[in-house]
């Protein structure tokens, strides 16, 4: 039975991922390494199959911690470990640089030590920066790295850092960069959890600037699968941009889901605009397609229903993550506290 070290494995995307290899890939087992940070949740967890799955709570900035639970008879490491929320890098990147970069770099040592047959990579299209909104452009494989936030740029230096590891010393990396991901679990902070947490108790919806920044999204199991066929088949050293096609600017998206739950358009509240907001993403995915022969399952509509039906189904869980150290975050990023209107 090969052995994964899966990192940042309770969090949103992470969890998708352990629930994928459990549910579908049966000799595969997992040592699940993360630091429950705010964004962490073992609730992400429940009724995975226990002896498969076993959790180490631990920071991949913490080098012992790593050594200590990274074994010698992982086959691979799937690091998706990382602070992303872009308002949250704005207002201190410290955090970022010591978890994606410090943190991504310990991961690489580790693993060198370990022997670690393959290293898989979760970036973010953001290293890419910011299309030009009417244009044709897309991201590509070969697009350059141009990170707008301190976020992107801490992710743009982990892929360098990734990069070195192969050239200097011979690991097989494989790194994968994706769009927005929606689904069940996704921490309230971001902006579709956070929409529908709204929507469901008529408050209101706070929009960006005038809210046509466009964004990829993607359903989160279609994302977990291709890094699935990334880590069984991709080449090494290879980059592969992970994209639905499915372009959508804030607006329509919240449009679409007050639509959904007869909910009044008077919900959107347009607030002041990020700092340095991106303006668009968009992902060429073609590479993915032609040599991992992935395709996502799911389209906008089906992925949104599944997406609405689970929160709806869920209400303690957005109550339990919308405690605490987010009510503050909140009120910070829009000056308005949660629950009012």
């Amino acid at each position: 039975m090969r052995k994964l070290f899966v990192t940042g494995g309770a969090g949103f995307i992470g969890s998708a991922f352990v629930q994928l290899i459990l549910s579908e890939v049966p000799a595969i087992e997992i040592i699940n390494f993360d630091a429950l940070t705010y964004a962490g949740n073992l609730d992400n967890l429940k009724d995975v199959d226990s002896e498969r799955h076993h959790f180490v709570r631990g920071d991949i900035a913490d080098r012992e911690a790593v050594a200590t639970a990274l074994t010698e008879d992982v086959d691979c490491v799937v690091n998706f470990a990382a602070e992303s929320h872009v308002d949250r890098s704005i207002a201190s990147a410290d955090e970022f640089l010591r978890t994606n970069v410090l943190g991504t770099q310990i991961l690489l040592d580790v693993a060198r030590e370990r022997g670690v047959r393959r290293f898989v990579h979760v970036s973010t299209d953001e290293v890419m920066g910011s299309l030009p909104e009417d244009s044709e452009e897309f991201f590509t494989e070969q697009s350059p790295f141009e990170p707008n936030s301190p976020y992107a740029a801490s992710k743009a230096a982990a892929e360098h850092l990734v990069r070195a590891a192969r050239h200097t010393f011979g690991l097989d990396t494989v790194v994968t960069r994706c769009g927005n991901n929606y689904g069940p679990r996704q921490f309230p902070e971001k902006f579709l959890p956070l929409m529908l947490s709204n929507a469901f108790e008529d408050q209101p919806i706070p929009i960006y600037g005038d809210g046509c920044n466009v964004r990829d999204w993607i359903y989160v199991e279609d994302h977990c699968r291709a890094i699935l066929l990334a880590m069984e088949n991709g080449k090494a050293g290879g980059v592969y941009n992970i994209g639905a096609r499915n372009e959508r600017r804030n607006i329509d998206v919240v449009r679409s889901v007050l639509d959904t739950l007869g909910k009044s358009h008077d919900l959107i509240k347009f607030v002041q605009d990020r700092l340095g907001h991106d303006r668009r993403y968009a992902i060429d995915p073609t590479l993915a397609e032609n040599e991992l022969g992935w395709k996502p399952r799911e389209t906008w509509e089906t992925g949104l229903a599944k997406t609405i039906s689970w929160y709806q189904s869920n209400p303690e869980w957005i109550a339990r993550a919308r405690s605490g150290a987010y009510r503050e975050f909140y009120y910070q990023q829009y000056g308005m506290e949660v629950g009012t209107r």
